[in-house]
């Protein structure tokens, strides 16, 4: 198959405007450069990609499918120049870390901006990921270093602990249950929630406790933050469930925070890497700096 990136990136701007000659100019191009790229792509595919009518063009099934895949394409290639650019400015080490969400929104932003600081030579990319897999991307040295809850994983890795939090209902105020000391979870699986989206850790992890008690959980909406979670629960919508951290950082909105009665309320995060330790000093010095916050207690005021 004979086509380049140039040819997507045009296939994107008309299958965008719904039209070649608007396409085309916003891929800078002559109308009928455009259709000729068109014509070679999909002669190249095998595959009619457009559907001409008298309005413009609309994308046929294998065309929705291309417009997938060349997007992700894309997103890949912009993602390796953002990777690079950084050795071109002079960077000297690049550090590639995973961690779980709780990590992400609550503790990773502040610790990893003081340690940037302090090694201004060094560029982080960080990727939120679930953490089993996390676990499995350090083993396979696709991560130069994790950040997880709990210590379960692969063989010839070790951990460190980094952190510590618990996680807690949130519920409106004037709920039934917002004045109880402490709730289990079968007592609020009924409930209305408020949940983080599909794929993240805490997700799943509620999705599958429900199911083990034989229930399902009355989900009202999804959304991508704690904060989110909080403001929602804080509007009536539902409760949530979301780390005590992501409580404290809060300020005017209005919920209420009750313990969860689960041993497995306890998050203990810890930095996962190669049992042989990192190879690279600068992963080193950020395994030193983010351990250097393990003395956080679970159960300290926040």
């Amino acid at each position: 198959m004979h086509y380049d990136l140039t040819d997507l990136r045009v296939f994107l701007a008309v299958a965008q405007a719904g039209n070649v000659t608007r396409g085309a100019e916003t891929a800078h191009l002559a109308p009928s450069s455009a259709s000729q790229r068109i014509r070679d792509l999909e002669q190249a595919l095998g595959v009619a990609l457009f559907q001409r009518n008298a309005r413009g063009v609309v994308l046929t099934p294998a065309g929705e499918a291309l417009q997938r895949h060349a997007r992700e394409v894309l997103a890949r290639l912009e993602q390796m120049h953002a990777d690079l650019a950084p050795f071109a400015a002079g960077i000297r080490a690049h550090v590639s870390l995973f961690a779980n969400t709780n990590a992400t929104n609550s503790f990773l932003p502040d610790d990893l901006g003081s340690f940037l600081r302090a090694y201004p030579q060094v560029s982080i990319t960080l990727e939120e990921h679930t953490s089993p897999d996390i676990v499995r991307a350090v083993a396979a040295g696709q991560a130069d270093l994790g950040v997880v809850a709990g210590q379960d994983g692969a063989e010839g890795l070790r951990f460190l602990p980094y952190r510590q939090d618990r996680l807690v209902w949130v519920l409106p105020p004037g709920h039934p249950l917002a004045g109880a000391e402490g709730l289990r979870f079968a007592q609020v699986v009924g409930e209305p929630f408020v949940s983080l989206q599909a794929g993240t850790a805490i997700h799943t992890f509620t999705m599958n406790h429900a199911a083990d008690l034989g229930r399902h959980l009355n989900v009202r909406i999804q959304v991508r933050s704690f904060d989110a979670v909080c403001r929602m629960v804080a509007a009536g919508v539902g409760m949530g469930m979301v780390p005590r951290s992501a409580v404290a950082r809060l300020e005017g909105v209005r919920c209420v925070t009750v313990e969860i009665q689960e041993p497995w309320a306890r998050r203990d995060l810890h930095l996962c890497l190669p049992a042989g330790g990192p190879g690279n000093p600068f992963v080193a010095a950020l395994v030193q700096s983010l351990g250097s916050q393990a003395l956080v207690a679970p159960d300290a005021p926040l």
